[in-house]
């Protein structure tokens, strides 16, 4: 277990950060101050890092608590069939940000660049921060980017966020005890964390083990939200739990404490992964809790996601909590349990309360969702749909002809019920039938012939080429 940090020394580093945070975000609004507008909805997206489907309470989790995120279920929308961008973080959080899904999508995979990041975003790009800025609001990003590292065209303010703080780099933020985060370009330092090692990605595992990552990123989404109370705003809370440290192996879910479930007759790699889970829970509930204290509640959505399924890394057993749920497949994989997530939208007053939806919908459908709600002009040619209609329980929703993964010569296409799976080139194509068989434990595809072809057809209709990611790499 890992050891709890020194209170003196957090503590002053918490109020470093936080006051750091506060002047930053005020400053971080752009010349022209923009006049309170209260008919305009704010947006608070949560993104959690390799969550499963069936890791909350609300969607069946027996043991691992988690009461704020299952409170958001019962006062807002719960989505049944909402799915990722991919089945690992970069190419998901691509997805999400540009409304493309990865047979279009220019990241597709986790590729990294030295020293430091992944494969970055090209200048051209247009993300959902530069559409709602184009509408007026302060657009904020907390958390992990991994979709362009220090001083690349991918970095988050020069992809439409006035203010960034947490990780650039993915492989960076592995570790939860990090020698330093970044705030916008500015390298910032965490007293006590001292490296093992020169790593110039920054993910050497530190000695001392003081100052906890995502203490001082929910700090920084709650000063963000304070400070910018009286202006539209969109924040994107990008959180690190509960991925594993992939450099400490068995010791990989690195957590100050085990909080309640430290008495548990459990491994600890599994404590550590339910207390993960809580911990990003209370940050859920210090969040809801601050909008409803700067009186914004009423006129803030909140969404809460995954960004892909759960993981077997660090330690960590994704069959010890049932973490996919009913689903097939972890992180990695294209069956649902690696792409299948959680989706809960909760707006008091105008998103009907304590509903499940069914409707099929994906991180591409974010963009333009976001823009239309925000008032703005959804780009043609992209592949999202807006889901306004669904998360306002009225109206007619459109649906998509199919949604598309793709992932090292990996492919899936869901189609309505049917569901295909390539796992490889070449490999025979599989075939599921989820409204009958949500577990993808019976393979249709010798019985269903016409519907192997229909459904491999768009495995080359879906999609173009890529230089960066060919399908066979």
């Amino acid at each position: 277990m890992n050891s709890k940090p020194g209170t003196m020394n957090r503590r002053t580093c918490l109020q470093k950060i936080a006051a750091g945070a506060a002047l930053a975000a005020a400053g971080c609004a752009r010349a022209e101050e923009v006049e309170p507008a209260p008919s305009k909805l704010n947006f608070v997206y949560i993104l959690a890092d390799d969550l499963g489907y069936g890791d909350l309470g609300c969607y069946g989790q027996q043991t691992i608590k988690t009461p704020n995120i299952d409170r958001m279920a019962s006062e807002g929308m719960r989505f049944t069939d909402h799915y990722a961008g991919s089945t690992v973080c970069a190419p998901s959080r691509c997805c999400l940000m540009t409304g493309y899904h990865t047979g279009h999508a220019y990241i597709r995979g986790n590729s990294e660049v030295k020293p430091m990041g992944q494969q970055p975003l090209p200048t051209d790009t247009v993300t959902i921060p530069e559409l709602l800025k184009d509408q007026g609001y302060t657009t904020g990003l907390v958390g992990k980017w991994g979709l362009g590292g220090p001083g690349s065209e991918g970095h988050p303010n020069s992809q439409g966020f006035d203010h960034f703080f947490g990780y650039l780099c993915q492989r960076h933020a592995h570790n939860y005890f990090p020698e330093f985060l970044f705030r916008n370009h500015e390298r910032v330092d965490l007293e006590g964390n001292e490296v093992a090692g020169d790593r110039e990605d920054g993910a050497g595992v530190a000695t001392e083990k003081v100052t906890y990552s995502p203490d001082l990123m929910i700090e920084e989404a709650v000063g963000f939200i304070r400070e910018n109370r009286e202006r539209p705003f969109s924040l994107f809370f990008t959180a690190t739990l509960p991925h594993a440290n992939n450099e400490a192996r068995d010791e990989g879910m690195e957590i100050p404490d085990f909080g309640e479930y430290a008495t548990e007759d459990w491994p600890d790699a599994q404590k550590g992964h339910a207390a993960m889970i809580s911990r990003l829970d209370r940050d859920v509930g210090r969040i809801l809790n601050e909008l409803k204290e700067v009186g914004l509640d009423q006129n803030t959505m909140v969404l809460f996601t995954s960004d892909n399924g759960p993981h077997r890394e660090g330690g960590a057993d994704p069959d010890f909590f049932n973490s996919s749920g009913p689903l097939r497949g972890i992180k990695r994989d294209l069956y649902e349990g690696g792409i299948r997530v959680p989706l809960i939208a909760r707006l008091p007053g105008r998103i009907p309360e304590g509903v499940v939806s069914g409707h099929v919908g994906a991180f591409w459908d974010m963009l333009p969702t976001l823009v239309e709600l925000a008032g703005g002009t959804v780009p043609s040619g992209v592949d999202g749909v807006s889901m306004v209609p669904a998360l306002k329980g009225s109206g007619k929703q459109a649906e998509h002809e199919y949604l598309y993964w793709e992932f090292r010569g990996k492919q899936a296409i869901r189609q309505g019920a049917w569901k295909a799976v390539r796992t490889g080139p070449g490999e025979e194509v599989e075939l599921y039938n989820l409204v009958e068989d949500l577990s993808e434990s019976t393979n249709l595809a010798a019985k269903n012939p016409d519907k192997v072809v229909e459904l491999s057809s768009l495995f080359d209709y879906a999609r173009v080429e890529s230089e960066l990611f060919p399908l066979e790499s």
